[in-house]
């Protein structure tokens, strides 16, 4: 029995001596993270916290950031509807929300190209990049196509034609991407039991797959041009917004076709593929925001120049300077005769009238003025003495009080000293 207890004690040393190598063999086979990125973060997503690798987390910040912006900018273009005065412009609301949210797309699959490969992130890669292109240059060229009709014809289809219109195209590249992707997998497949990687598809492929969505963005290029040409010059600048995004946009999918195709291959290198399609993702999404949904919602509030104002046709402002007042003084009868008091009031036709003399705003013509001796008759609580009405008073009483001493002369009456001296004696 003795000899059998250093073979346990064998066992047990080699056994824990096992325990203790084994996390350092994993340690060794498994890489370190990169810096910036902690221990246990899956390696699939190193580029989103690489520091060495700054390019994914650049194109994560302006990613993040636009999709903050879009977001954002969706909610002041719902919120401003009410606001909208034109209805013109209240019908393509629908339409340029369904474009904010394919810009929101393109954002959030820009991750999708940070993160590295495999079945699923490959699949939707191939899958979501044509379609939320052709989103977007759908909304696009269906705007520009309104906006044809609207600067010769001053009038465009309703909303939910657009929409419909919109979503018609866009259906359209949904359908061939969903056929060309189930295609290449399966022929990309070993068996017919085994599902092909979508990873494997070649770079030619890829851009051969959007065809489509180049010829909606070469139409909407041309249909943006052509509204330029039209007799209703205020639609014009909304071409314009179209015109140079499709300019920019034409210019962002040569670089990134060229990069992609051929500067990648000839360099040597393919670690440049996803970057050259995540960089297209950020600029253009930017570029539709920039160019074209701001400038938009600005001009959604602004009243139409070939607007009529149809509260200056019914009711029409008067002027009230000192021209207005005098043009109708001389057109119109300023004050009411009153013809019982004509013959004793002194002539006031040479007499210059101050224009602003009780004006209330409304037309003279519709307001009674009497004359002074009218308002004397009214009583005491109405009596309102003008400077001419006292002028007038006081000429008749010096007329008249010779006159009123000589009929008392003549007449024999006593004189007031009499009249208070035979008072007292009475009493």
């Amino acid at each position: 029995m003795t000899p059998a207890l250093p073979q346990h004690f064998r066992l047990v040393v080699l056994l824990f001596l096992c325990q203790w190598s084994a996390p350092v063999v994993r340690a060794q086979a498994s890489p370190s993270p990169p810096s910036g990125c902690g221990q246990n973060l899956n390696s699939l997503y190193y580029n989103l916290c690489d520091l060495s690798a700054a390019w994914g987390v650049v194109l994560e910040a302006f990613a993040g950031a636009g999709m903050v912006g879009t977001f954002m900018v969706t909610i002041v273009l719902v919120a401003s509807v009410p606001f909208i005065t034109d209805g013109k412009k209240k019908s393509v609301v629908g339409l340029q929300v369904g474009f904010l949210l394919c810009t929101l797309g393109l954002f959030a699959l820009t991750f999708d190209f940070i993160v590295k490969p495999n079945f699923s992130t490959c699949a939707s890669r191939r899958f979501l990049f044509g379609v939320l292109f052709a989103g977007c240059f759908s909304c696009l060229l269906v705007h520009s196509i309104r906006l044809n009709l609207l600067v010769r014809k001053d009038n465009g289809p309703r909303g939910w034609v657009l929409c419909l219109g919109a979503l018609a195209l866009w259906l359209v590249e949904v359908i061939i991407n969903t056929e060309w992707l189930i295609i290449t997998i399966v022929r990309n497949a070993p068996s017919t039991t085994v599902v092909g990687d979508p990873c494997s598809i070649a770079n030619m492929d890829f851009v051969m797959a959007l065809i489509y969505v180049m010829v909606l963005l070469l139409a909407t290029l041309v249909s943006s041009i052509s509204t330029q040409m039209g007799k209703h010059k205020h639609w014009r600048k909304h071409g314009i917004f179209i015109l140079l995004t499709a300019l920019v946009s034409i210019g962002i999918w040569v670089a990134w076709i060229v990069m992609y195709v051929f500067g990648n291959s000839r360099v040597g290198s393919s670690l440049w593929d996803d970057p050259t399609l995540a960089i297209a993702l950020v600029s253009n999404a930017w570029t539709f925001l920039i160019l074209y949904i701001i400038p938009e919602l600005c001009l959604l509030t602004k009243e139409s120049e070939a607007q009529p104002s149809y509260g200056d046709d019914l009711y029409p402002t008067r002027g009230v300077g000192y021209e207005t007042i005098l043009k109708e003084q001389a057109s119109q009868n300023m004050f009411v005769e009153n013809k019982a008091f004509s013959m004793d009031e002194p002539s006031t036709a040479n007499k210059p009238v101050s224009p602003y003399c009780g004006y209330n705003g409304q037309t003279r013509s519709c307001v009674y003025q009497p004359t002074e001796l009218a308002l004397i008759s009214k009583g005491p609580g109405h009596v309102i003495l003008t400077l001419s009405a006292a002028r007038t008073l006081t000429s008749l009483l010096f007329s008249q009080v010779p006159l009123l001493l000589l009929f008392l002369l003549f007449c024999g009456l006593p004189s007031p000293s009499f009249s208070t001296n035979l008072h007292s004696e009475t009493q």
